[in-house]
């Protein structure tokens, strides 16, 4: 990618550390995608880039961290903002468009995306599985391994109990990255969470066969 060649001081909320790491996007690509490039921090070969998806109709959270065993490191957050005005199948489109974007430009290894939810408001739950549908299927033609948790597993897997408030969510993807400030916004946040729960997954699986193996 010609943009991993360039180097940059990193935003807020890493400013003022003194570090310049290869940006893996140009702010406000398209117009559409709000990035914090915050990339390069590499553990070793054998780690994980997980994409993690927080889906929403008007505004998408995407955070992206690699890692293994007890180490992740943050490479990338954002969120994809559509505005209501537009017709509900434009407004998929780009939300398909800028998806499909970020995977081919950070090539991550599994998607992780927060399962449907049930609604009092039959309209919202309908809209929420189409904007989800749109990520699948862009996951899905890039040939990504897709898992999806609910939000109480996110939550039980970041914070330790499902009933943690969004602020509790926000607090420790900030200590387990070991960033400065809180990542923001909230939607960037969350996707952030359900892409550590899934590298934690992942890692205690990897745990539970070495463990058999052994015995």
């Amino acid at each position: 990618m010609k943009e991993d060649s360039e180097t940059s001081p990193l935003p807020s909320p890493w400013k003022g550390e003194g570090e310049t790491y290869p940006l893996l996007f140009k702010e406000g690509t398209k117009g559409r995608l709000k990035d914090k490039a915050a990339g390069g921090r590499y553990l070793n070969k054998d780690d994980l880039v997980i994409l993690g998806i927080d889906p929403g109709s008007g505004v998408t959270g995407y955070g992206v961290v690699k890692g293994s065993h007890d180490k992740a490191v943050l490479i990338d957050y954002g969120t994809i903002k559509v505005s209501y005005k537009k017709p509900l199948s434009l407004r998929l489109e780009e939300i398909y468009s800028c998806i499909t974007d970020v995977i081919s430009r950070i090539k991550p290894d599994q998607l992780a995306i927060e399962e449907a939810f049930y609604s009092k408001n039959a309209k919202s739950a309908l809209v929420m599985g189409q904007v989800r549908g749109v990520v699948l299927l862009a996951g899905a033609q890039a040939k990504i391994p897709i898992a999806e948790y609910s939000p109480r597993e996110v939550k039980s897997s970041i914070v330790g109990t499902g009933a943690a408030s969004k602020t509790q969510v926000q607090f420790m993807v900030k200590n387990i990255l070991q960033l400065k400030n809180l990542p923001e916004p909230e939607d960037a946040s969350d996707a952030l969470a359900i892409a550590l729960c899934h590298l934690n997954k992942l890692v205690s699986k990897k745990r539970l066969k070495e463990m058999i193996k052994d015995t």
